[in-house]
């Protein structure tokens, strides 16, 4: 009867053990997945919207002819430096923010005469011109913080860095 106590101790000493360890190994996974990866873009904070910002968006919005049926879409071509170069009918204007405090190279918005929030985002690196191949890059888009009929635009380069680069961008109504 001793033995048997004796292995049964040993068995429930061992599978302690084991759990313990298990739990640790799922303890340490689940630290470093939260643990941020090299060369993870960390900044996703978009330049606050200024007053001249909001009367233009205001402004824009009441001029609109009508947005885009469904099906269709508005588009535009921006430079390097904010310039709109070509675009459909509904898109307004377009600007690069100045960088400085706050606010990282490669930064845009693109206006619209309606409220896009809700409407699917497309951009690309891209120029107009035949002749360029456009630098490589990386772009991606979201709604503009407070602005319904804006897109913000962030452009960085190959390693991942803030950097103006021209782009193209498509919104699908």
């Amino acid at each position: 009867m001793a033995t048997f106590f004796k292995r049964k101790a040993t068995v429930v000493a061992l599978a302690a053990l084991s759990l313990t360890l298990a739990g640790g190994g799922i303890a340490a996974a689940a630290q470093s997945e939260a643990r941020p990866q090299p060369g993870a873009r960390h900044s996703t904070a978009q330049p606050p919207v200024t007053a001249a910002e909001r009367q233009a968006a205001r402004a824009a919005m009441r001029a609109t002819l009508a947005p885009p049926a469904p099906g269709q879409v508005a588009w535009a071509v921006v430079s390097a430096n904010g310039t709109l170069l070509q675009h459909s009918g509904n898109v307004v204007s377009s600007l690069r923010f100045v960088p400085g405090p706050g606010v990282s190279a490669g930064q845009y918005q693109v206006l619209f005469d309606y409220d896009v929030r809700q409407k699917s985002y497309h951009v690309s690196i891209g120029t107009n011109t035949s002749a360029d191949i456009p630098p490589g890059g990386e772009v991606s888009a979201a709604p503009r913080t407070l602005t319904p009929n804006a897109v913000f635009v962030q452009t960085r380069n190959s390693a991942g860095g803030f950097a103006d680069r021209p782009f193209h961008i498509l919104v699908a109504n």
